[in-house]
């Protein structure tokens, strides 16, 4: 097993190691995951008085950051108990992004955290595959599944989830699906429109938006909730 696979874990084994300790009739509120209509993904307790939404990009350093620093202490600070739920709002940059996004959320709702926590946390690596001539071929391609499909390949975003049991024609079909994009691009406008998101990540509590962009500024005003 890689360093990086075993370091994408963490919600995993917290989820696991909860679920044979937890008390008799104890939720283990890490393993609930609900996707949402709008393609968002939600891990918790959706009654949880705690309620963070986290607008993210794939090709967002400080999201990587982010996923790094703060997901193993919200799972088990926050989620596990059930007093908080982290809502995961894909939000679009690029076409990249896109691609990413459709790519994450394929599959049945329970393969989501690690998709997400595999993705963010070998950013660096895939992103190296980028070239400044891509987008311009990318723009050239006539339909939306052509297009998604070169990013996948070009970025080799394929081998970060066919060793994990997908399929080729499982995650083609999951980014041919141009609906769900549209569906990302009108919840961004509304975010936006509303003054949720000023960059990424950017977060809501409560739906109340944060000034924080990152893991030290956003603890704080959890750690004030849940005293």
């Amino acid at each position: 097993m890689t360093r990086l696979l075993r370091s994408t874990l963490i919600i995993a084994a917290a989820a696991l190691s909860f679920a044979a300790a937890k008390p008799a009739g104890q939720v283990n509120w890490i393993a609930k995951v609900q996707a949402l209509p709008s393609g968002a993904h939600r891990i918790g307790n959706p009654e949880a008085k705690i309620k963070v939404i986290e607008y993210v990009s794939y090709t967002c350093p400080h999201c990587a950051a982010f996923e790094k620093e703060a997901s193993g202490e919200l799972a088990i600070g926050l989620i596990r108990g059930g007093k908080g739920s982290i809502e995961y709002r894909p939000y679009m940059r690029n076409i990249i992004d896109i691609a990413a996004s459709l790519l994450v959320g394929c599959g049945d709702a329970s393969q989501f955290a690690l998709n997400h926590s595999i993705v963010m946390r070998s950013q660096e690596k895939w992103m190296a595959n980028y070239q400044d001539s891509q987008p311009k071929r990318w723009a050239a391609i006539p339909d939306f599944a052509g297009r998604m499909r070169a990013v996948a390949s070009d970025l080799r975003l394929y081998d970060q989830f066919e060793p994990r049991g997908y399929r080729r024609g499982d995650l083609d079909r999951c980014l041919a699906d141009e609906a769900q994009s549209k569906k990302f691009a009108l919840e961004n406008q509304t975010a936006e429109s509303i003054g949720a998101v000023n960059g990424t990540p950017s977060f809501l509590i409560n739906d109340v938006p944060q000034d924080a962009h990152d893991w030290v500024s956003l603890r704080p005003a959890l750690a004030a909730l849940t005293r």
